[in-house]
């Protein structure tokens, strides 16, 4: 809502050099968020003044173009010229070559003399041109920023003005005014009026305010007038879509008088331009007072009104030209001959005022809010009058705003009002709301009295009575929002002072911190970003694809998923069985922007599927609490949601520098921080030889718990899917089931002592099966090898001269230590002997 300073100060007591962000602070005490400043003088400046033109001498020019040289007087005939500057004749009149031909000697115009600024950044000096020198322009509404129109310069006795000569043009236009724009929340609409905001400044200032609507005489009763009917019986959302139609009438209008220049700059800062009076008065009202109106041209107009819900196949041309096909919820308003407009949305073009009418039926409704909301979004037509009664409008100001119209129509467009009129509709029943006296100091946390409650409710508009020691509230009719006792002890909060209100802090109640869940997931996902791997949070939503290839490690198998019912798009319609493809998304969208050297991972839900997810249509209705027995359905129907956790590696482990390669990732990085998230967890991870159609049928870990549960894969994407996807080869991931680790995680885990004795190493080289993992090598050297092995690992796999076909030779290195004793060279060759003796059992590995 744009707010114009010079429209406020009409109905409070605004200082008058109060600014625009004056005000906004101002509002901000009493809750309303400041959004923007619109101030025309911040583009437009200097000595901009009305002139009048004395001559105009047509010069044909060699380009084929006319213009014309001109002579224009800009102070007062008998007076001299105040300003100074070079350009600025003393005389008063200006030489000022002008190519527009929509003027004639003895017009008054606008004319920027050398040293004004005009929207753009566009600065006005004398210059040279077409043999002449010009000392100033002779302005367009364009050119001043006041509109669109550029067939010609902007002719003042056109738009209702005779100013004296040498006025200032930018008071005269209302150029020097400024507003305040706000944002306004869903339950506040009364915000979005002048008449609104004028009490709320009065609530933030404790200053006097007057409401525009008690300005307005409006008749005791309407009778006589033109007919309405509301037929609305069976209401569709629990509430009539009408319940009042004000109708009055105004004969006799001349529709082709000029909107006066003061309603033009207040509606133009407003937000909304100028399109005709009977337009522009609608409008104004509108803002004025917060209740939309409409007028139609009487004698387009067939027979009574009747408001209506659509009917099958009906459709309305709209104000806008288009053809809207109307859905039965709609609600229209209607004559004889049809629709002539969608409630509460936008008039119908077959009624439309235009420079032919001479009659007006002047409309100011109540809608239902629900109605109109739907009718705007089912026909994306948004617009300030749905804006307002979406939200709610004043049930009682509609008289008062069809007698504003009016009385303007009368006043500005010459036209007699008809004594006659049409107020059909009944008024709803009052809200009425029982206030504890001690309700609102409990809830807010400081002590209100009852003088200052009553006061301030009382400041609100609302009818306050005594029940005992308690409060019986009757909210004013412009606060629809109001229904509940916590609704009026926030409105009480909201009056004395938010900076009032103690601040105090909430004491932390006793506890015993993190459960064991929680400290796991916060101990894994920091082990992952200390490792260098960046977190990301992606969608939870996959494509059937998606799921089907990362979701279960054979392809062809089923791997059931969750549909849903109303997804953000058609492809992705299904819950996420795996996080690599949200990984992907990420992957890919940085590479698109040029970050391709990525490690990545999420921890986050996946769901699964059992065999009795409940469907929506099972779901209970809104406003009915479902039983015990359904809430167990629901309940039993939801899908398992463990969490996993993944991680995506692209490029290369670190940034190219000068005298050093980096490392590309590859498929030994994945498996590595899948094991380091096992570490940290203290669970151990048996790493063999894996397959999972997502990933490269060689280069694929699968991790196993000691109990034989898989718990994930690791390793370098499949090369066709990679292909597919339009990512980098030798991408390399992994996923793992972060709630199987956390279920096979020890309580409690008992660190080993560190020894101070020196420590022994072997090695040993052992020829196996080509086929064999060398992790079940590994497996069997640690078992016999003995409680004196501190350490085993992998150093160097051989296949090639030297070894027989189908053999391969896997190099160990072996680290000893006691922790009582230095080890001989003895105990250690002991130790390694035994090793290896269990390693030729199992496997039949041959020392080398």
């Amino acid at each position: 809502m744009r707010i114009p300073l010079s429209w406020l100060r009409q109905y409070t007591q605004l200082p008058a050099d109060a600014t625009a962000e004056d005000l906004m602070a101002d509002l901000v005490k009493v809750g309303l968020e400041e959004e923007a400043v619109h101030r025309p003088s911040d583009t437009i400046s200097g000595p901009i003044v009305v002139g009048q033109v004395l001559s105009a001498v047509k010069e044909p020019q060699s380009n084929g173009k006319t213009i014309n040289w001109c002579q224009v007087r800009v102070v007062p005939e008998g007076q001299e010229q105040t300003l100074t500057g070079k350009g600025i004749d003393p005389s008063g009149v200006q030489g000022i070559v002008c190519g527009a031909h929509n003027f004639e000697p003895g017009d008054k115009v606008v004319v920027t003399l050398p040293g004004a600024t005009l929207p753009g950044d566009f600065h006005i000096a004398a210059r040279k041109t077409y043999g002449h020198v010009s000392a100033g322009m002779i302005a367009s509404v364009r050119e001043l920023g006041i509109g669109d129109d550029h067939d010609g310069i902007l002719v003042l006795s056109r738009i209702g003005l005779d100013p004296e000569v040498g006025t200032d043009a930018l008071e005269l236009l209302g150029l020097n005014d400024e507003a305040a724009e706000i944002n306004v929340t869903p339950d506040r609409s009364y915000c979005f009026s002048i008449r609104g905001i004028a009490r709320e400044y009065s609530h933030a200032t404790g200053t006097p305010s007057t409401d525009p609507a008690t300005l307005v005489e409006v008749p005791e009763t309407l009778t006589g007038g033109h007919a309405v009917v509301l037929d609305d019986d069976a209401p569709i959302y629990g509430a009539p879509g009408c319940d009042r139609f004000v109708a009055r009438t105004v004969r006799g209008i001349d529709p082709t008088r000029p909107t006066p220049q003061w309603m033009v700059s207040r509606l133009r800062l407003a937000g909304v331009r100028s399109i005709s009076l009977p337009v522009d008065i609608s409008n104004y009202v509108m803002f004025e007072l917060g209740q939309p109106t409409h007028c139609y041209d009487l004698d387009r107009i067939t027979g009574a009104i009747t408001v209506r819900r659509a009917r099958a196949g009906e459709k309305l041309t709209t104000l806008d030209d288009k053809v809207r096909d109307l859905d039965p919820e709609d609600l229209l308003i209607t004559d004889e001959s049809g629709p002539i407009g969608i409630a509460g949305v936008m008039g119908g073009a077959s009624t439309e005022c235009s420079d032919t009418t001479v009659d007006v039926l002047v409309e100011a409704a109540h809608f239902d809010t629900v109605t109109i909301a739907r009718s705007r979004r089912r026909h994306k037509l948004p617009s300030e009058a749905s804006k307002r009664f979406e939200r709610g409008v004043d049930w009682n100001v509609a008289g008062v705003a069809a007698q504003r119209v009016v009385d303007l129509l009368v006043e500005l467009g010459g036209g007699v009002a008809d004594e006659a009129g049409t107020d059909v509709g009944t008024a709803p029943e009052p809200v009425r709301i029982d206030l504890p006296a001690r309700f609102a100091s409990e809830r807010i946390g400081m002590e209100f009295s009852d003088e200052l409650i009553t006061r301030a409710l009382g400041d609100l508009g609302a009818d306050v009575e005594r029940a005992g020691a308690d409060f019986v509230v009757t909210p004013p009719s412009w606060r629809n929002d109001l229904e509940t006792k916590e609704d009026l002890s926030e409105e009480i909060a909201r009056l004395v002072g938010y900076d009032k209100i103690p601040a105090t802090l909430p004491v932390a109640p006793p506890g015993r911190g993190f459960t064991r869940t929680q400290q796991q997931r916060r101990r894994l996902v920091q082990a992952l970003a200390d490792a260098g791997l960046t977190e990301i949070l992606a969608y939870p939503f996959a494509t059937k694809a998606e799921n089907e290839t990362f979701g279960v490690a054979e392809q062809g198998a089923p791997r059931p998923a969750v549909k849903l019912a109303n997804p953000l798009s058609e492809e992705r319609g299904w819950l996420r069985t795996s996080l690599l493809p949200g990984l992907i998304d990420t992957a890919k969208r940085n590479h698109g922007r040029g970050f391709r050297d990525l490690a990545l991972y999420e921890a986050g839900l996946v769901f699964l599927p059992g065999d009795g997810v409940l469907g929506t249509a099972e779901i209970p209705p809104l406003g009915v609490r479902p039983s015990e027995e359904v809430l167990d359905s629901l309940y039993d129907g939801l899908p398992d949601q463990p969490l996993h956790v993944a991680g995506l590696f692209t490029g290369k482990e670190a940034a190219e520098s000068p005298g050093a390669t980096p490392r590309s990732w590859d498929w030994a990085d994945a498996i590595d921080v899948a094991r380091l998230a096992g570490d940290v967890l203290g669970v151990e991870l048996v790493v063999s030889q894996g397959s999972h159609q997502a990933f490269h049928p060689g280069r694929a870990a699968q991790f196993t718990l000691r109990s034989g549960e898989v718990v994930g894969y690791a390793g370098e994407l499949h090369p066709k899917l990679l292909a597919q996807l339009d990512m980098p080869a030798r991408t390399v991931a992994f996923e793992l089931d972060a709630e199987a680790l956390f279920g096979a995680a020890a309580d409690v885990v008992v660190a080993k002592p560190i020894s101070t004795y020196p420590v022994a190493t072997q090695d040993v080289a052992l020829i196996v099966d080509a086929d064999l993992p060398a992790d079940s090598v590994r497996a069997a050297l640690t078992e016999g090898a003995g409680e004196l092995l501190e350490d085993v690992h992998l150093f160097d796999v051989y296949m090639g001269k030297g070894i027989e076909p189908g053999k391969k030779s896997l190099a160990f290195g072996l680290r000893f230590r006691a922790d009582d004793r230095t080890l001989t060279a003895d105990e250690a060759s002991e130790a390694r002997a035994a090793a290896v003796a269990l390693a030729a059992e199992r496997f039949g590995a041959i020392q080398r």
